[in-house]
């Protein structure tokens, strides 16, 4: 249903493309082929190392835990359910689908691509493509994204969305001091409201910084219920001449752990969601920052979220060759009780690679 829409949108947006050219665009829009470099904040210090063309990811050796059981049936529903056309899941669910995605530049910049380096290009139409057939697979009530880069980008992928069989008619769009890359989310659901946090700057060795992407802030009413979301995306593990990268993503850290204390101490019985790309692992102190301390009241607890093979990474760092999980959806303890810990998972696309170095992650909320 969702790839027969989204040809539709394609017939409909490139009327002079006949012949074999349509073909490949096509098989541009359904096949990872020649992916570019990562992003260039993953690459090399200073910037990207461009290579020709990218191999396929192979999946990382290692045992599963065991954690959950890939044969619960419990679960295995969840997953089968999660590849359900939107429109039969919106009659069908009363759960509340939330998606945290790192679409990777969806933006303009300057790329290297099929061996060609180009200037002021957007993200790959191929790429576009994969990561609208992903989450209209999937078939979120929220999405939260980061790395978009104008409103129009983010709008784009409303309206590819859309076209596909999702409609997502709400939206909000944000950022801080990076003029580059920003934050968006889309919804199904109204937005109730909309909020900045008290503190974006910071002091780091004497001289003063500000919350590269900012914080995502918004309140959305959903069948009955009230969610709050929180996105981030940290500083990258990037090096940058002016400061350490480290310190930087632990004060953005700070920042979005003081905003949720201020959420929590006007109202206790808050129910956050915060999510997003934290650049840095669960043992880091940036995580320990962000989710605060274990005894505390407001103490966020971090989704354990894992694939159908029991993995747990959600980001491939191609020029280092290391799979980590630097993604994270946690949430506050008035909202735990209502998290479906089980049908709630690591989206292993097999194509997740052509469409981002990230993998989605997929929260259900009963």
């Amino acid at each position: 249903m969702a790839r027969r829409h989204l040809i539709q949108f394609l017939n409909t947006r490139t009327p002079g493309i006949t012949g074999a050219v349509f073909c490949a665009v096509l098989a541009l829009a359904f096949a990872a082929c020649d992916k570019k470099s990562g992003t260039p904040e993953w690459d090399t210090p200073g910037g990207s190392t461009p290579s020709s063309t990218t191999p396929a990811v192979a999946q990382p050796e290692e045992e599963s835990t065991g954690t959950e059981a890939s044969g619960d049936a419990r679960q295995e529903e969840r997953r089968r359910e999660a590849k359900r056309p939107a429109e039969r899941l919106e009659a069908s669910s009363e759960a509340l689908r939330f998606i945290a995605y790192n679409v990777e530049n969806w933006l303009t910049m300057d790329r290297y691509v099929n061996r060609k380096s180009l200037k002021g290009a957007g993200k790959p139409k191929n790429e576009k493509h994969e990561v609208v057939r992903l989450l209209l697979e999937n078939s979120p009530d929220v999405v939260g994204i980061c790395e978009v880069g104008k409103a129009t980008d983010l709008s784009e992928i409303q309206d590819m969305l859309k076209a596909g069989g999702l409609d997502l008619p709400h939206m909000h769009y944000t950022g801080g001091s990076d003029p580059v890359r920003h934050l968006g989310i889309l919804s199904r659901f109204p937005i109730l409201s909309k909020a900045k946090p008290a503190e974006s700057d910071f002091q780091l060795q004497g001289n003063p910084y500000s919350i590269n992407r900012g914080i995502l802030d918004v309140t959305i009413r959903a069948r009955g219920k009230s969610y709050r979301f929180l996105g981030v995306h940290l500083k990258s593990k990037r090096e940058v001449d002016y400061a350490d990268q480290e310190q930087i993503r632990i004060h953005e850290a700070r920042l979005l752990r003081r905003h949720v204390d201020s959420i929590l101490e006007e109202d206790p019985e808050a129910r956050l969601v915060v999510y997003g790309d934290f650049n840095d692992t669960r043992p880091s102190k940036t995580f320990k920052t962000v989710t605060g301390s274990y005894n505390s009241p407001g103490y966020l607890t971090a989704i354990p979220f894992k694939d159908s093979k029991g993995y747990s990474w959600t980001h491939y760092w191609e020029y280092h060759d290391i799979y980590s999980r630097i993604d994270f959806v946690a949430v506050s303890k008035a909202l735990k009780p209502e998290v479906d810990f089980s049908g709630s998972f690591i989206i292993d696309d097999p194509e997740w690679n052509a469409a981002s170095d990230h993998r989605a992650i997929l929260a259900i909320f009963d």
